[in-house]
């Protein structure tokens, strides 16, 4: 779903995820490989974004996928590789590779392309701060016909999110499911330790500033008096 046009809009946020929980002992020293699309039908119109993930081998160890609400696609693109970098950093894994079929984005990544847009600015920066943190990191762009895995689940997202497939409910709704052989044990975790993080809000979206969140969580958002 790769396009060029930089213009963005506000919108609901809708969250649809799917992770595994591979080992983290095996996680820190191996690639894994982060395909990476996102959508807008409208651009900017309903909007969601998809992220298949794989090991070394090739074997699937998560599926991501979240609605936007009304954005556009370059916004959307940048959403999911956002989530990826998040799941990598979550789950341990220190070295990834994302593949992604929007070309603007990965030559923005690469520092070939500036980032002119105000709406684009603040998610390049945090994949940015995100992308330091790993030990490794690779971008590349391909075709969309070699990324339909992260082509089908950003699709989900949007019909899951507009009506249009089971599964869609009010907002902040999150789903979990195992890709990886897991039992149900092994996907429950701790209760998380209740923290304050600063956010500035903008075109409806909240944006965090000096920390990050884990998918699939809710929060409360209260606003700062000046």
């Amino acid at each position: 779903m790769a396009q060029h046009n930089e213009e963005s809009a506000s919108g609901r946020l809708f969250a649809e995820s799917a992770a595994g929980a591979p080992s983290p002992a095996a996680s820190s020293s191996s690639w894994v490989t982060a395909y990476c699309d996102g959508g807008s039908r409208g651009n900017p119109g309903p909007s969601g974004f998809g992220v298949f993930i794989q090991d070394e081998s090739g074997k699937a160890i998560a599926e991501l996928g979240e609605y936007l609400g009304k954005q556009t696609n370059n916004y959307a693109e940048y959403s999911g590789l956002l989530a990826a970098l998040n799941f990598a950093l979550e789950k341990g894994h220190s070295r990834l590779r994302v593949v992604s079929d929007s070309e603007l984005m990965v030559k923005q990544i690469k520092g070939q392309y500036r980032v002119n847009s105000p709406d684009l600015k603040p998610l390049y920066d945090e994949a940015k701060r995100r992308i330091a943190r790993l030990e490794q990191f690779r971008i590349e762009h391909v075709l969309r016909g070699k990324n339909q895995h992260a082509d089908r689940l950003a699709n989900l997202a949007m019909d899951r999110g507009t009506g249009k497939a089971p599964g869609a409910g009010s907002d902040f709704r999150s789903a979990v499911r195992a890709v990886a052989n897991s039992d149900a044990a092994a996907l429950k975790a701790p209760a998380p330790t209740v923290k304050s993080l600063k956010g500035l809000v903008k075109g409806g979206v909240v944006h965090l500033i000096g920390g990050e969140l884990p998918e699939g969580i809710f929060v409360q958002v209260l606003p700062e008096t000046k």
